[in-house]
């Protein structure tokens, strides 16, 4: 594509389309875990749900996610190439690819209770457990064919980015959300108050099955359009697999797959171990989203924009410049996520409480997520610093270093599990997750230090350093103001709650603006200026 066409936008231009697109789409992937939450608590049906999606969730994550292997394998070949040779590679691809999830697709269909029985083996323990196991086995053949269309959505994702066009891809998963929503309304209406009753069970899992299988088909269908204006391919067979880039999309896209498949294994081994422990695995979910509704959004601003640049960085003759935005992309996921993770924690039990708990939701369940969700926010900055420099690695066309590191961190992942769900139950399991993220990180940081023939290591941890002690303190302030109200207001009711979090979590914010000001980091200073320039256009 034309330089003209990727320089055409900023980016903090990028950054905002982005962050906008993808907070509709965490809101409402928020508003169907409260439906789910509310209509079925941590009960049989959002258990199997779990165990049920975390196959379909593996091929989508990995393959149709922004940020995945796939969308960066394309954006990565895309983005160098002209605009006429993208139609014909990207045909080609998607033959290739559909060809092989077909048959995918019906495997899981075939294999899905042998599946369910490798994936949470605990199951099989109880009455309870086989209840679960049978729901789950259904939704699981259900849902299957979410592995072809997350192939076919993580080319078009990487099509669509690399054109300048970043609007639809952050957007489109919230159809996700509102084929479910839409789904627990039927079933609200046909059953009524009945919908938490035993009997409906089974049909609850297929309303939620479908509902997803019906958001995944939809995010691919809006996409197709918007390829064909753009002349980025149509829906047509193309055998033509010794094209130009279809061997480097392959050879990126395969170790870059297997790559992030090893940590969507990790989230396999957790469930494997949740299996063992009654409602474990919806407290794993619930709070996982909590986590992933703000990173998500951070991930997509910082991560989207940078993938291109850093691939046009890739020559050694670039690389001072490379440094300098991984120093960015390091920094700013410092800035936004130590102190939202100090927040976290220090409010973890009224956020749960304000956004899941009423109807089948009941104070027993807040307590137990609750405590799942201060294990993941312990480990916000370190899952998403990982993922900005195994970025780094693809734009150097380096799948292989994060891929080795990944099959390493699956036994030592396995190894925290054991040793950490013992005295930490269900919470143990994601410290397990955050322990790993730790060592990858470090791990990258070493060998791409080798590779571009050395990083300012100190010069970086520095700030991030003072950006780790201003974030306890933030935690600490945002902890005093909810104790300090909690005293003075009590600790129950909607808009008590709702209140505490709003006073206690800006005093966090704003205590942490004042720390990160005075630290006189240019990223700061950058972000500052770039909202005001961004709200003072909007006004």
């Amino acid at each position: 594509m034309s330089d003209a066409k990727k320089n055409s936008r900023s980016l903090v231009g990028i950054a905002g389309i982005v962050a906008a697109a993808t907070l509709l789409s965490k809101l409402f992937g928020l508003f169907r875990q409260q439906a789910i939450a509310a209509a079925f608590g941590v009960g049989v049906v959002a258990d199997a749900y779990n165990y049920a999606y975390v196959i379909p969730s593996f091929f989508f994550v990995l393959l149709g996610g922004i940020n995945g292997p796939f969308h960066s394998a394309i954006v990565s070949v895309v983005s160098k190439r002209k605009r006429e040779e993208i139609a014909p590679l990207i045909e080609t691809i998607s033959t290739l690819v559909g060809g092989v999830l077909i048959l995918a697709t019906a495997l899981l269909i075939l294999f899905a209770d042998p599946l369910i029985d490798l994936v949470a083996p605990g199951l099989g323990q109880t009455a309870t457990g086989l209840e679960t196991k049978a729901i789950a086995v259904q939704q699981l053949r259900i849902m299957a064919p979410m592995a072809l269309f997350a192939g076919l959505i993580g080319i078009g994702f990487g099509v669509l980015n690399a054109d300048d066009q970043y609007w639809l891809p952050s957007i489109s998963p919230l159809l996700s959300s509102v084929t479910v929503l839409v789904g627990l309304g039927g079933l609200l209406l046909f059953v009524g108050q009945d919908l938490i009753s035993p009997e409906y069970s089974l049909l609850g899992g297929q309303i939620l099955a479908w509902g997803t299988l019906a958001g995944a088909i939809l995010q691919w269908l809006v996409q197709v359009p918007a390829q064909w204006r753009s002349g980025l391919g149509r829906l047509r067979l193309r055998f033509d697999f010794n094209r130009s880039g279809v061997k480097e999309t392959v050879r990126l896209m395969g170790p870059a797959t297997l790559s992030s498949g090893m940590t969507q294994i990790n989230v396999y081994t957790d469930l494997f171990f949740a299996s063992f422990i009654p409602q474990a695995a919806a407290a794993l979910g619930y709070a996982n989203l909590l986590v992933q509704t703000p990173v998500g959004i951070i991930s997509n601003m910082i991560l989207v924009p940078f993938l291109p640049v850093f691939s046009r960085l890739a020559a050694p003759e670039h690389w001072e410049e490379l440094k300098l935005r991984i120093r960015q992309g390091l920094v700013m996921t410092a800035i936004t996520m130590l102190p939202l993770g100090a927040i976290i924690i220090a409010l973890a039990l009224p956020i749960v409480r304000v956004v899941y708990e009423r109807y089948a939701f009941d104070q027993e369940a807040s307590q137990i997520v609750t405590s799942v969700l201060i294990a993941y926010s312990i480990g916000m900055f370190v899952y998403l610093a990982r993922d900005v420099l195994v970025r780094v690695f693809y734009a150097l066309g380096d799948a292989d270093t994060p891929f080795r590191i990944s099959v390493i961190n699956i036994f030592l992942n396995a190894l925290l599990d054991y040793l950490l769900i013992r005295p930490f139950g269900a919470a143990g399991l994601v410290l397990a997750t955050v322990g790993v993220n730790i060592i990858s990180t470090v791990w990258l940081l070493t060998v791409l230090n080798r590779k571009l023939h050395g990083l300012p290591l100190q010069e970086w941890g520095l700030p991030i350093g003072g950006l780790g002690l201003g974030s306890v303190v933030t935690g600490l302030a945002s902890w005093g103001t909810l104790f300090a109200l909690q005293r003075g207001l009590g600790t129950e009711g909607f808009f008590v709650q709702l209140l505490q979090l709003v006073v206690a979590g800006t005093v966090g914010l704003l205590v942490f603006a004042l720390i990160a000001m005075q630290m006189q980091l240019p990223e700061v200073d950058q972000l500052v200026t770039r909202l005001r320039q961004r709200f003072g256009r909007s006004a």
